[in-house]
């Protein structure tokens, strides 16, 4: 697996475009020696307060900008913003869902990881930034709501998502969501994302930092 360190600027659409490698290095030597993640697990809902999420309103944008961003057929938007029909795929399981009220905006690295990995230290508008990350389109990502809270809070070493085809890609996203907020590793999970890394090894990992 190699990384690739974009310094441009881009959007959602970056899921569809290409990338404009900036450098690679190879993911098992930036695995080599990772920064600790030594903090404390707090509670879920401790961490929803702490990351600083938005009030309702713009959270349930947040979530729709990410549902028209990930659809395969396009819903109709009504007023209010509400969306109906439509197609999505859950790269997580494989799943086809035709009604968006079935889908959950999962965070590629889950709040409380984040927390544990550095975002302990950030300012509250930073915290923010990341709870609602839209310039990276693999921050946020649209599955099933039986596999989100599956994966619930936990990192590579203890859970991947079940369709073994999407073991490669969600390695690659979860690395490149960690670079690109400068966030921690523990050794169990730099071990586990070192033997992805290995059976991952055409998987190119593209990340811009965060501001």
């Amino acid at each position: 697996m190699v990384i690739d360190q974009d310094h441009g600027h881009g959007a959602r659409a970056w899921r569809h475009g290409p990338f404009h490698a900036q450098h690679h290095i190879l993911l098992s030597g930036s695995c080599a020696s990772p920064p600790s993640s030594l903090s404390v697990r707090h509670s879920r809902s401790e961490h929803l307060c702490h990351m600083c999420l938005r009030p309702s309103e713009a959270i349930q944008i947040t979530r729709n900008e990410v549902l028209l961003a990930e659809a395969v057929e396009v819903p109709a938007v009504a007023s209010g913003c509400k969306l109906s029909g439509g197609l999505w795929k859950s790269y997580y399981d494989g799943q086809e869902v035709n009604d968006p009220a079935k889908l959950d905006i999962d965070h590629m690295v889950p709040l409380a990881e984040a927390w544990d990995s550095g975002a302990a230290e950030w300012t509250a508008a930073r915290r923010e930034a990341y709870a609602n990350d839209q310039e990276a389109a693999i921050s946020l990502v649209a599955v099933t709501a039986r596999s989100n809270r599956a994966k619930a809070d936990r990192d590579p070493a203890e859970w991947m998502p079940p369709l073994p085809e999407a073991h490669c890609r969600y390695v690659g996203e979860w690395t490149a969501t960690k670079l690109r907020w400068g966030l921690a590793a523990d050794q169990a999970e730099a071990d586990a994302l070192k033997v992805y890394a290995e059976a991952c090894e055409t998987t190119v990992v593209h990340y811009t930092p965060a501001p």
